[in-house]
């Protein structure tokens, strides 16, 4: 499904991705881990087309994507949830929702209005707060919500538990095992390792914008030595 190749990523003159190469299958999970600057973000807005390689492929199912704006990504099956949330503050949980609402690229329809407040029950009872009404987690239910709302092809979590109360990160993880179940591919950043691993079925670890490690997620989680040594965890 995606695929990338010897991708390179300057802000300025810092040379963040190193000819980075990753690939990911339909319906499967992914996971991105690394300490905090080590191009996690970078790579994810690259994919996304908020950041421009100076370098290097993006692939999409065979298509060459690479460079393309937000817009036509979104277009293409991408759903993001970014780090921050990124909901509007000036229009309603309703709004928010209403506003994403359409078939994914292959026509489905799967995930509509009434099942995102299935999914989200405290978000039905807020229906006509403010996004800036909301609480940090109530925000970020409603950002993957609304990611869903596109029926995307892959879903994108950039740190979508940081700073949330203990029980919102369990139902947020709840949440995004209940997705994967779905079919959707997701490609999961999070600064919680053991989480990650249990909720996906690759991971791939970043260091200085290169990946130093990848496997399974079960093999990685088995290798404490360097998860321990790359992520002091």
């Amino acid at each position: 499904m995606l695929q990338v190749s010897g991708l390179n990523v300057h802000h300025g003159d810092s040379h963040v991705l190193h000819d980075l190469t990753l690939s990911q299958d339909a319906g499967t999970a992914l996971g991105l881990l690394g300490r905090n600057g080590m191009g996690k973000t970078t790579l994810i807005r690259t994919l996304m087309g908020y950041l421009r390689p100076s370098s290097g492929r993006v692939h999409w199912h065979g298509q060459d994507v690479t460079g393309w704006p937000p817009e036509r990504m979104a277009r293409l099956g991408l759903g993001y949830v970014p780090e921050g949330r990124g909901i509007f503050p000036n229009l309603s949980v309703r709004e928010n929702l209403a506003m994403c609402a359409r078939p994914g690229p292959d026509g489905r329809r799967d995930w509509t209005f009434d099942r995102v407040m299935l999914t989200f029950p405290r978000l039905a009872e807020r229906l006509t707060h403010g996004g800036q009404q909301l609480s940090g987690g109530e925000q970020q239910m409603l950002a993957i919500g609304r990611a869903l709302m596109t029926n995307p092809l892959l879903l994108v979590l950039d740190e979508a538990t940081e700073g949330l109360a203990p029980l919102i990160v369990a139902e947020i993880w709840r949440v995004i095992g209940d997705i994967r179940q779905t079919g959707i591919a997701t490609l999961i950043v999070d600064r919680n390792v053991r989480a990650v691993l249990n909720h996906t079925d690759h991971a791939m670890v970043l260091e200085k914008g290169q990946v130093v490690l990848q496997g399974e997620s079960d093999a990685l989680a088995r290798d404490t030595d360097a998860l321990t040594r790359l992520l002091g965890v």
